[in-house]
C-alpha cells in the first residue's frame, strides 16, 4: 500500500512540473505590453489670414485629396490681384515698345527736325561770317543742331541690349507678382491634402484666423499603430514582421492583429504615461506594430495591450 502510494505521489508530481514547464516555455514565446495607439496625422493650416466663410466639414467626415475644407474671404486679396495684373499689362506693353524701338513716322520726323537744325546751322555759320550775329547767336544754333542729331541718332538705332534687358526684367517681375497674388486667391479654400478622417476642427464659420494656423487635423484610421517599450533582453527577442495581437478595453475579447514594423536602436526612458514612477526611470526601447483597421474601430489615443508571438525567435 505504501508503495502504491509513493507511485502515485511521484506521477502528481511529475504532472505539475510537465504543466510547469509547458506554461514557462509559452511565456518565453510571448511578450507582453502596453501603449496608445497612434495614427498617422496631417495638420491642415491656413495659408492665408480673413474671416472664415464656411465650413464645409465636420469632425468624423471621411475627405479625399484635394476636397474643400473651408473658404477664407479673399475680398481683399481680390482688389490686390486687379492691381497686379494691371501692372502686368502696362509692364508687357513697355517691354513690346522698348524691343520695337521707336515707330517710323518718330524717326521720319526727327530726322526732318535734324535736316532743319542743320540747314539752320549752314546759314547761321554764313551770317557769322559776315559779321551780322552773334557768337552767343551762333552757339545756340549749334546747339539745337547736336540736339536733333542725338534724337535722330537715338531713334534710329532704336532700344540698346540693356534697355531691353531692364524692361524685360520689370515685366517678369510684375507677372511673378500677379502669380503670386493668383496663389493667395487659391490658398483661400482650404483643401485636404490627403484622404482621410477630419479628427479636429479648430475653427467656426465667422471667425478670423491667421496665417499659418491650424484648421483641421487629418488622420489614416484604415490603418493605425501601437507604440510599446521593452526591456533589452526582451528587445533580442524581437523581429520585423513578427506577428502580435492587439487588446483593447472596449472590446476586451477581440484580437486585432498586428505586424512588428519598427526597433528602436536606441534606449530611452519609458515614457511617463506608460509606466509607474519606478518604471519610468528604466531604459527601455520602442517598438511599433503596425494595424490593419479596416473597421476604424481603433482610434489615436486608445490605450491598448500587445502580445507578440517570438516563439520564431527561440528555434
Amino acid at each position: 500500500m505504501y508503495s502504491a502510494e509513493v507511485g502515485m505521489k511521484n506521477i502528481v508530481l511529475l504532472f505539475v512540473a510537465l504543466l510547469c514547464i509547458g506554461c514557462s516555455n509559452d511565456g518565453d514565446n510571448k511578450i507582453s505590453a502596453s501603449g496608445t495607439i497612434e495614427a498617422t496625422e496631417i495638420t491642415v493650416s491656413a495659408k492665408v489670414g480673413g474671416e472664415v466663410l464656411r465650413i464645409l466639414v465636420d469632425e468624423g467626415a471621411s475627405v479625399q485629396r484635394g476636397d474643400t475644407l473651408a473658404i477664407i474671404d479673399k475680398t481683399e486679396i481680390d482688389i490686390q490681384y486687379e492691381q497686379a495684373r494691371a501692372n502686368a499689362v502696362t509692364a508687357e506693353a513697355q517691354y513690346k515698345l522698348t524691343v520695337l524701338g521707336a515707330r517710323d513716322e518718330d524717326i521720319a520726323q526727327a530726322e526732318a527736325t535734324f535736316k532743319n537744325a542743320e540747314d539752320d546751322l549752314n546759314r547761321t555759320e554764313g551770317l557769322y561770317k559776315e559779321g551780322s550775329i552773334s557768337q552767343k547767336q551762333l552757339d545756340d544754333v549749334r546747339t539745337r543742331h547736336i540736339l536733333a542729331k542725338q534724337t535722330y541718332d537715338k531713334l534710329k538705332r532704336g532700344s540698346r541690349p540693356e534697355e531691353i534687358e531692364a524692361a524685360r526684367g520689370k515685366r517678369d517681375m510684375a507677372l511673378a507678382q500677379q502669380r503670386s497674388v493668383r496663389k493667395k486667391i487659391d490658398d483661400s479654400y482650404l483643401t485636404a491634402p490627403t484622404a482621410g478622417v477630419v479628427t479636429q476642427k479648430g475653427v467656426e464659420e465667422g471667425e478670423v484666423v491667421l496665417p499659418n494656423a491650424s484648421v483641421f487635423r487629418i488622420s489614416h484610421l484604415d490603418k493605425v499603430y501601437l507604440i510599446i517599450y521593452i526591456s533589452e533582453k526582451e528587445l533580442a527577442k524581437i523581429k520585423l514582421g513578427q506577428k502580435a495581437d492587439v487588446f483593447i478595453d472596449g472590446v476586451p475579447d477581440k484580437a486585432f492583429p498586428g505586424t512588428v514594423i519598427y526597433t528602436s536602436p536606441i534606449a530611452e526612458f519609458t515614457p511617463k504615461n506608460v509606466q509607474t514612477k519606478d518604471d519610468r526611470t528604466k531604459l527601455v526601447f520602442g517598438v511599433k506594430i503596425e494595424i490593419p483597421n479596416p473597421q476604424q474601430i481603433l482610434k489615436p489615443g486608445m490605450p491598448a495591450d500587445a502580445i507578440i508571438d517570438i516563439s520564431g525567435s527561440n528555434q
